[in-house]
């Protein structure tokens, strides 16, 4: 199969709730490439590259609400050129 990549960026309250690590902990799971950081506006950014079925479950669980703690409002997502990340990583 081929490789993807996206950008998703996730407005809500996913600052401060664990987001990035949660999503570094699903991405890890689906072998899923590429990282999550917050951003200056209060948003996070999630870059994750892999197999076209991987990556659409991991938008869906972002879409979904991320985990417990977050109150994600609304996702955006766009198509990325293919990269070589090294695991999924945390970005500060």
């Amino acid at each position: 199969m081929t490789q993807v990549c996206i950008a998703a960026y996730v407005y809500g309250v996913v600052q401060g709730v664990g987001f990035r690590y949660s999503t570094q902990h699903q991405a890890t799971a689906l072998g899923l490439s590429g990282y999550a950081r917050n951003l200056d506006d209060g948003s996070v950014e999630v870059v994750a590259c892999g197999e076209q079925p991987q990556v659409d479950k991991l938008v869906e669980w972002l879409k979904n609400g991320g985990p417990r703690s977050a109150r994600v409002e609304r996702v955006l997502v766009e198509p990325r050129g293919t990269a070589d990340y090294q695991g999924f990583s945390i970005r500060y």
